[in-house]
C-alpha cells in the first residue's frame, strides 16, 4: 500500500499529463478531468487488480468513466500504471486516424465502454453487476458519473433497478464538482439533498472529501464490505482542483489551457 504523500503525487502527475494532453490537442474539459484525479489515483493503486486488467481476465474489476468527454485523466491513470502505452498516447491523443478519441472509447486498453453521451455508463455498470452475480463472478463494478449527468433520467431508472437486483457489487461514485456545461448544478437543476435521496431509493450511502486520499480509501472500504444494497460515494470535489485559477472556473470546461497557463498548472502540480 502506497502512503498518502504518493497517492497524492500520482494524483498530480495524471493530472499534469490530462493537461498537457488538451493542450497539445487544443481539447476541452480539462477541469472536469482534474476534479476526479484524486479517485483515480486511490482507485488504480490500491483497489483495482491492474494485472487483471492488462490480461482482460474475466473475473476482474470493472471501472466506468461514464463522465467520458473527460478521459483525458483516465488514460493519463492507465498510462500511470503501464495498461495504455505514455508515448503512443501522448503522440495520438485526439489525432485523426487514431483510436486516442477525446471521449473514452472501449477499442484502447482497458476502457471497458465507449462513453460521452450522458447517462449510459451506470445502467451499463448495472448490467455487468447483475450478470456478475448470475455467474458467479466475485467481481466488483465501478462507476463515476458527474454530478451535472445525475440530470438524465436514465441514471434514476438506473437507480432503481440496481435496488431492486440488489447489486451490492455496484459501487456508483458521484463526482460532485458542482459545475456543468451551463454554470453552476445548482442553478442549472439542483440535485439537493442528493445524500438523502439516493437513501431513500435504497442505496447505501457515503459522503466524502473528495480530494482527501485517506477519506477516498475509507470509503472503498466501507464498500469491500457492503452487503445488500447498492453503493454510493458522493464525492465533494473543485472543478479544475489542483491548478489555482482553473479552480471553479467555467472557462476549462470548454477550452484546453493556452502555453502560458500550461507552463504555470506544471508548476503549481509539480
Amino acid at each position: 500500500m502506497k502512503d498518502i504523500a504518493e497517492l497524492q503525487k500520482i494524483a498530480n502527475r495524471i493530472r499534469a499529463m490530462a493537461l498537457t494532453l488538451a493542450h497539445n490537442a487544443n481539447e476541452s474539459h480539462s477541469g472536469g478531468a482534474l476534479s476526479m484525479a484524486d479517485i483515480l489515483a486511490v482507485l488504480y493503486t490500491e483497489i483495482l487488480n491492474v494485472e487483471a486488467i492488462k490480461t482482460n481476465r474475466p473475473d476482474r474489476d470493472r471501472f466506468i468513466l461514464s463522465k467520458g468527454h473527460c478521459c483525458a485523466c483516465l488514460y493519463a491513470m492507465l498510462a500511470e500504471v503501464g495498461i495504455m502505452d505514455k508515448d503512443e498516447l501522448m503522440q495520438n491523443f485526439a489525432k485523426n486516424g487514431t483510436h486516442y478519441f477525446a471521449h473514452a472509447s472501449h477499442t484502447l486498453p482497458g476502457v471497458e465502454l465507449s462513453t460521452g453521451s450522458l447517462g449510459h455508463g451506470l445502467p451499463v455498470a448495472c448490467g455487468m453487476a447483475l450478470g456478475a452475480k448470475k455467474n458467479g463472478l466475485g467481481l466488483k463494478v465501478y462507476c463515476l458519473v458527474g454530478d451535472g449527468e445525475m440530470n438524465e433520467g436514465s441514471n434514476w431508472e438506473a437507480i432503481m433497478f440496481a435496488v431492486h437486483h440488489h447489486l451490492d457489487n455496484l459501487c456508483l461514485i458521484i463526482d460532485k464538482n458542482k459545475m456543468q456545461a451551463l454554470g453552476d448544478t445548482k442553478d442549472v437543476l439542483c440535485l439537493d439533498p442528493l445524500p438523502e435521496k439516493l437513501a431513500s431509493f435504497g442505496w447505501n450511502v457515503c459522503e466524502i472529501d473528495g480530494h482527501n486520499i485517506s477519506a477516498i480509501m475509507s470509503a472503498f472500504e466501507l464498500f469491500r464490505n457492503n452487503d445488500g444494497q447498492p453503493f454510493v460515494i458522493i464525492a465533494n470535489t473543485i472543478k479544475g482542483k489542483g491548478v489555482s485559477f482553473m479552480e471553479h472556473n467555467l472557462k476549462f470546461h470548454y477550452s484546453a489551457p493556452k502555453d502560458e497557463e500550461l507552463k504555470q498548472a506544471l508548476e503549481e502540480l509539480a
